[in-house]
């Protein structure tokens, strides 16, 4: 696998590391809704691009979240972090739960994602109900955006998320990075794993529910824990932005080395 530097944005100054990863509609734009309120002064974020998105839409790759997660953890290298947290929206999710072993992580936090059972994701490309077919991708992916945020949300938003969508992907990138989220199947990777993980649902999102992580998440993740933000669908930045940063840095928080030296 050939080493590749994400593109990234380092914000703050603080002495727990974190890396953010981006979910599969967006790059790390993604994150920009919440960035002004994040607290600096605890943390050290760091938002990256994967392989197929923003900086990164012509990097070559395989598209797959363990690509991404061996990306991640290369970056951490390059940036001489010895310990860090780790953050990720839908799709980056996936990528960071397979960012291990401990006690390289600190702890994972993840929003409408899931640990990847043994049968993958049940959201599958040949079903149509994820992959947009080339003439109908705006539509398509305005479908989804709008059914997993409880079909709630102003038209004006579901069509600046579309278009950003497709600004900051690239196609061929784009649906190989949903065979990979999809149909990947690592549970074996991740259960039983010792790290503090949280993990945030959207009340509004009925793929992605508090009943379903807690049949998921929650057994695969022996120190696993569950949020659910009732104002949220899939999309916690954008509609419960600080609702989202206090709930993911109080769980961080109860990580942080009080010298230190371990985040």
């Amino acid at each position: 696998m050939a080493s590749y530097l994400l593109p990234h944005t380092l914000l703050g100054e603080g002495p727990h590391k974190v890396v953010a990863v981006h979910g599969w509609f967006a790059d790390r734009s993604a994150y920009d809704p919440v960035l002004a309120d994040l607290d600096t002064e605890s943390f050290r974020y760091e938002v990256v691009d994967l392989r197929g998105y923003g900086e990164a839409r012509d990097a070559a790759g395989a598209y797959t979240t363990g690509e991404g997660a061996a990306d991640v953890l290369d970056l951490a290298d390059r940036l001489g972090w010895e310990r860090f947290s780790l953050v990720g929206h839908s799709m980056g999710g996936s990528v960071a739960q397979r960012v291990w072993p401990p006690p390289r992580t600190g702890c994972a936090v993840s929003w409408a994602c899931r640990p990847c059972p043994r049968r993958g994701c049940g959201c599958r490309p040949s079903s149509g109900s994820c992959s947009p077919p080339p003439r109908t991708s705006r539509e398509n992916r305005r479908a989804i955006i709008d059914f997993t945020t409880g079909g709630v949300r102003p038209r004006a938003w579901l069509d600046r998320m579309v278009h950003r969508s497709l600004a900051v992907s690239d196609a061929k990138a784009f649906r190989a990075w949903l065979d990979s989220w999809a149909g990947e199947d690592f549970h074996a990777e991740v259960a039983g794993a010792p790290v503090p993980a949280l993990a945030v649902a959207g009340a509004l999102d009925p793929a992605l529910s508090a009943e379903l992580l807690r049949g998921t998440w929650l057994r695969a993740y022996p120190r696993g824990e569950l949020a659910e933000l009732p104002g949220a669908g899939h999309y916690a930045m954008d509609e419960v932005p600080l609702e989202l940063i206090r709930t993911v840095e109080d769980f961080l928080r109860a990580d942080t080395d009080p010298e230190g030296s371990g985040a």
